[in-house]
């Protein structure tokens, strides 16, 4: 029989966070901390310089620890390590301590005195940093309660002397948060702005609203799907792409504004908005641009598919032989999972659930006269769009084409054998979008996983946010179904049949391949392998000589990371595997590896994020699979997600034991490595080791007291971290030095670090940004960031990585991870950065984000009025460079090298 060890209880939110964080579970009324005043707290303790080498061995005065300063609990037993600092502790979990041994015969008394509780965050507070005010409702909720503001003595010290008021959210510094700063030259002068500009808060439209910058994201997808340079079916995936994003856009954002205007929670945002202007604004828009895209559809890509054989008729459009075949159909695989109800006095306005496609009927009883409703749930079990009989694709000559009839058709001219001796008056398609967003109070949970799961079974009745209902439908449908969703009518959508253009992700995957992106195969990355070959590489012998940096998708993922793995999986000097879990498939190799490894004695840990947005009933089943198996599962933390990225395996070699890492910037998901563009370290380094152990020993237990060497942590001090390395961008500019700042991220909404960007810019130092999605910083605006450029690139491939380089005077300092500059991800989650120290690979990611901001590449520039411009075509109407292109050029050339 399998054991299985006890669960940890989740580690406090204040061994990453400093100051008071609420506890898990009160144990006494509220006090002043509980109203969001400051716990008093030890002071902090003397900070490390980020270069300097952090001994292994336990600081003077502290107590014993394991490996990567974790205190000794009182009563725990060590009963092994992995030579990195891991330590299994007997007892573990909530209740009486198990296993106790009863040495003085005392034991029946103090199993009844002596309880192990819930920990109290204040308890693990050795510094004094400040809880975050934040508009983002989407990440408070998520944290669980609403932060009371503070100042940190040392952002207030700098937007002092930078001459602007102090940040509304400002973290503690690194020394105040027990974190080695960043290495500073005390020399270099402080960073002092131009005395003729004005101050930064004088500019109140310097930060853009994150809904309103979203939209602008989700409008260059739809310019995606505009581009006839693009093969058609690919524009066809980004219009199923548009109406996926704005669908979890509505679940989630749109559902909080609306949440929150009803709560009476409407303060002025950061972008100078209440919530009441944001949705006005939001609501517009999103009418503008799905008008936009349903035209495009219609009037271009719909007629476009058609010239090549690749139909989507209507009922009246096809042939009498093909209705009569559709008809069986409809008899035989349709009508047995159909469910009409009726709505009238006996039975009430039925629950619609959200993203369903639905009939509206309306319905006259021929005796009494009588008009009734009732409503037809489409059923999700069946394909959207049905193959027209005849007209299959033929795999010898696909030019000849397909086409399809939307199923919801089908149902529509088949209502008779749902409603025997009624008349049919009316029929219209229509969608509701509801709330989607979990609301666990983590503070109260006793059990996160509990609580998480019983959250689950809440979400799908969530409230209504938006109606989409097909243009053709009468005035009095609309209201009545406007009506009984609580919904206004700014909250309609009118709409051109088809519905809910997510189906156009069908055609996607027609193997056509004349309408698609040219295959691309990854291959093995250059310090893997010398060569391709149907044979694994050694990843164990590659690391020993080397660190190697990989770069997805155009490097493979299936033979590096994920055979990593499973080379660690078969490898009988493997002792421990440790890997934190954010998004992955149940059916990924990477949870059979894990499996494997644990059935065959390893050490296994796995820390699961089951709270990872729409993947939560998903990640919690896939998670009890590994627990069955005998792997150690933490299920994150109460008031943080874990975001990381982090691979550690601990291997017994000749000359003792070494620990194999991996850093990155994306989920452990082989399928979405093919398709998202994401970095990875794979390294064997000291410092990195020790690092990884320290911050997988906080994951699972508590180490308040941890040093990082080559990692940036978020919440701790990450934002400080990049903070601090801008300001010395600008200390080295005024002093002459080389000074820059190049940076790539998903999203970019944090004000305290736009801020920055904007004091370095007014100081003279380029900066450069990439950016696919949220936006808040302004480029080009006069007096604020004449130094900022800021570009953005959609392509083939999601681009997902995060890169924040700095000149340093010469000595680059760049670092990879999992972070974007958001509120959530610097404050309320668990990141890494790492630093990257090769110079090969240095120069490497240089010129990719250089290369990304160039004018001689394809991309979206940001325009100093907050407008996005599409750049193309050069001055010459040649095509720019797709810089995705070029990168899958490279990698099959490098292939071909190895020949």
């Amino acid at each position: 029989m399998t054991s299985h060890a006890p669960q940890p209880d989740p580690v406090p939110l204040s061994a990453f966070v400093g100051g008071r964080a609420h506890p898990p579970a009160p144990l006494a009324a509220p006090g002043p901390q509980d109203l969001g005043e400051p716990a008093e707290v030890a002071p902090p303790a003397p900070a490390e310089s980020l270069n300097a080498a952090a001994t292994e061995e336990p600081a003077a005065g502290e107590a014993a620890t394991g490996g990567g300063g974790l205190p000794a609990r009182p009563g725990a037993y060590p009963s092994g390590s992995d030579g990195g600092g891991e330590v299994e502790w007997a007892g573990q979990g909530s209740g009486v301590a198990q296993g106790a041994q009863d040495t003085d015969g005392q034991g029946a008394q103090d199993a009844e005195e002596h309880v192990i509780e819930a920990a109290d965050p204040r308890d693990f507070a050795d510094d004094s940093g400040p809880q975050y005010e934040d508009e983002d409702f989407e990440d408070l909720e998520e944290a669980g309660a609403l932060l009371a503001p503070a100042a940190g003595a040392a952002e207030a010290a700098r937007s002092a002397a930078a001459g602007s008021a102090p940040a509304s959210r400002t973290p503690a510094s690194p020394a105040e948060a027990g974190q080695a700063p960043v290495a500073s030259s005390p020399e270099l002068p402080s960073p002092v702005p131009d005395s003729v500009l004005p101050p930064l808060e004088s500019f109140e439209d310097r930060f853009t609203d994150r809904e309103l910058t979203w939209m602008d994201f989700n409008a260059r997808v739809l310019e995606q799907a505009e581009d006839r340079d693009l093969p058609l079916l690919e524009r066809a995936w980004f219009l199923s792409i548009f109406s996926s994003n704005l669908d979890e856009f509505y679940m989630v954002r749109v559902a909080g504004l609306m949440r929150r205007i009803k709560a009476g929670i409407t303060p002025v945002r950061a972008s100078g908005l209440d919530a009441h202007q944001v949705l006005a604004q939001v609501t517009a828009r999103a009418k503008e641009l799905t008008a936009r895209q349903v035209a495009l559809f219609q009037e271009d890509v719909r007629p476009a598919l058609a010239e090549h054989g690749i139909e989507i008729l209507m009922w009246d459009q096809l042939g009498s032989e093909q209705q009569e075949r559709l008809a069986r159909y409809f008899r035989h695989h349709i009508f047995p999972v159909l469910t009409p109800l009726a709505v009238d006095p006996s039975h009430p306005f039925p629950y619609i659930s959200g993203l369903s496609l639905n009939l509206a009927v309306i319905l006259r009883n021929p005796r009494s006269g009588k008009e009734h409703f009732a409503r037809i749930k489409v059923p999700d079990s069946l394909p959207r769009l049905v193959t027209v009989p005849g007209r299959e694709l033929d795999a010898s000559n696909k030019e000849a084409g397909t086409a399809f009839i939307p199923i919801e058709v089908v149902i529509g001219e088949h209502l008779d054998h749902l409603f025997p001796g009624m008349d049919i008056l009316e029929h219209h398609f229509f969608r509701v979008t509801r709330n989607e967003n979990l609301e666990v109070e983590e503070d109260d949970a006793e059990n996160l996983l509990t609580a998480m799961e019983r959250e689950l079974e809440r979400r799908r009745f969530g409230a209504s946010v938006r109606l989409e209902v097909e243009d053709t439908i009468s005035p009095f449908t609309r209201r009545y179904l406007a009506r009984s969703l609580g919904l206004r009518e700014d909250d309609v959508f009118a709409l051109p049949a088809p519905l809910d253009l997510r189906c156009l992700n069908e055609l996607h995957d027609l193997d056509i391949p004349a309408l698609r992106y040219p295959r691309f195969v990854p291959v093995t990355a250059a310090g893997l392998a010398a060569y391709e070959s149907s044979t694994s590489p050694d990843i164990f012998a590659a690391m020993r000589e080397h660190d190697v940096l990989l770069h997805h998708p155009y490097d493979s993922f299936s033979t590096s990371v994920q055979e990593l793995v499973a080379q660690a999986a078969a490898d009988p000097q493997v002792l421990a595997i440790k890997q934190t879990l954010y998004r992955t498939s149940g059916d990924s190799p990477i949870i059979d590896a894990l499996i494997d490894a644990a059935e065959a004695g390893k050490q296994v840990v796995a820390v699961v994020e089951i709270k990872a947005r729409f993947d939560e009933e998903a990640n919690i089943s896939w998670a009890r699979k590994l627990e069955r198996a005998g792997v150690h599962v933490v299920y994150g933390m109460v008031g943080l997600k874990i975001h990381c990225k982090l691979l550690l395996v601990v291997r017994e070699e000749g000359d003792g034991l070494r620990r194999y890492c991996h850093v990155g910037t994306g989920n452990y998901h082989p399928r979405t490595a093919r398709g998202y563009e994401d970095l990875g370290l794979l390294t064997t380094d000291r410092d990195v080791a020790q690092d990884l152990t320290t911050l997988f020993n906080q994951l699972s237990g508590y180490a308040p007291r941890a040093r990082f060497r080559r990692l940036l942590v978020a919440p701790r001090s990450l934002r400080d971290g990049l903070v601090e390395h801008i300001d010395k961008e600008i200390a080295n500019k005024r002093s002459g030095l080389p000074a820059w700042i190049r940076i790539k991220v998903n999203s970019i909404i944090d004000e305290t670090v736009i801020d920055a960007l904007y004091r370095a810019s007014r100081a003279g130092v380029p900066v450069d940004v990439v950016v696919r999605g949220i936006c808040g910083i302004r480029a080009g605006v006069p007096g604020l960031s004449e130094n900022i450029r800021v570009r953005s690139i959609l392509g083939r491939f999601l681009e997902h990585s995060r890169v924040y380089a700095f000149a340093n005077g010469g000595d680059t300092a760049l670092y990879i991870g999992s972070a974007d500059l958001m509120h959530r991800n610097l404050d309320r989650r668990v990141e890494a950065l790492v630093r990257i120290t090769d110079p090969a690979m240095l120069a490497q990611l240089e010129e990719l984000v250089t290369r990304c901001v160039s004018d001689e590449v394809s991309s979206w520039h940001l325009n100093s009025d907050g407008t996005w411009t599409r750049h193309v075509s050069g001055e010459d109407g040649s095509r720019l460079e797709d810089v995705q292109d070029s990168l899958m050029a490279r990698a099959r050339s490098r292939v071909k090298g190895r020949r």
